[in-house]
């Protein structure tokens, strides 16, 4: 029978394993990454935790609280570290963990939920060695665990309007690079609040509400538009950090032109848009010819 409860989720997997293969070959490999899995289900055991599955080179656990979650996390770094550190026959290795605290469904064995999402996605903003835990977790820490944290980001989520703000929790005090105790992640001198982009009869605004849409010729985009050089899902706009930023993930790429007629090219990348302009999808697309996608950006 399902049951509802709130836990630390907590994801924690293997860097790079895929190169140890290819390196050291089957057999040290797979070892390695047994005895990191090992390490990482015999520290959840130890701090009160529940470990729900392993997929291959990562394991998912829940724990009743953060600070239970954090103390189990810091061990698996320090122990998995301390063992690439010694080189003594260890294959040298590194693991990343991500964490969120919230309300998920318990059946067979098993949990789902908006949470895990969110607790996947901060395992995978996370570097090497690094502990990765969300903002409203950090709020449910006890003050000693608090103080080893530090805001590091924000991102968006799957299924989220909001942005979460990333923060790291410092295992190695002694090795964590100097920081500002706050950093602005939204610029105050930023004023502008919101894009509006047009393309024939269909406009759609990008802001504090909808921080994100979909173009491309695929009909369930925000906007489709129909070409033989236009990917399904082309191209996407969203809100981050107080900037409206285009991000190319098509085939042929996407042209922008600016007000002045000054043009920029974005193929796998990431583009600010600012003032106003114009978007063609797979081709240049002048001002008022039919595969042109019209931007402002307001106040």
């Amino acid at each position: 029978m399902a049951k509802d409860l709130e836990v630390a989720i907590l994801f924690a997997d293997v860097v790079g394993s895929t190169q140890l293969y290819d390196q050291y070959g089957d057999t040290k490999a797979s070892e390695t990454v047994a005895h990191c899995l090992d390490v990482m289900k015999d520290a959840t055991h130890q701090f009160n935790g529940t470990v729900i599955k392993t997929i291959g080179d990562e394991v998912m656990a829940t724990f009743p609280t953060v600070d239970d979650a954090m103390a189990a996390a810091s061990q698996m770094q320090k122990r998995i570290g301390a063992e690439g550190d010694d080189q003594k026959g260890h294959i040298p290795v590194s693991i990343r963990i991500g964490c969120h605290f919230g309300p998920v469904v318990q059946e067979h064995n098993d949990i789902f939920g908006a949470a895990v999402h969110t607790a996947n996605r901060m395992t995978s903003q996370a570097k090497a060695r690094q502990i990765v835990i969300s903002g409203t977790t950090v709020d449910r820490m006890s003050e000693d665990w608090q103080g080893q944290t530090r805001q590091i980001d924000v991102a968006t989520v799957r299924g989220r309007l909001d942005e979460v703000a990333l923060f790291e929790l410092i295992w190695q005090p002694e090795e964590a690079t100097s920081m500002l105790p706050t950093i602005e992640w939204e610029s105050k001198s930023r004023k502008t609040s919101r894009i509006t982009l047009s393309f024939r009869d269909t406009t759609v605004v990008v802001d504090d509400s909808k921080k994100n849409i979909n173009m491309g010729r695929a009909d369930d985009n925000d906007l489709v538009v129909k070409g033989n050089l236009i990917s399904r899902i082309h191209a996407r706009v969203e809100k981050r950090r107080g900037k409206f930023l285009l991000v190319d993930q098509s085939t042929n790429g996407t042209f922008l032109q600016n007000a002045r007629g000054e043009e920029t090219f974005v193929r796998r990348d990431t583009t600010e848009l600012f003032g106003e302009g114009i978007i063609g999808l797979g081709r240049v697309a002048k001002p008022g010819t039919p595969l042109a996608i019209h931007f402002i950006c307001e106040e």
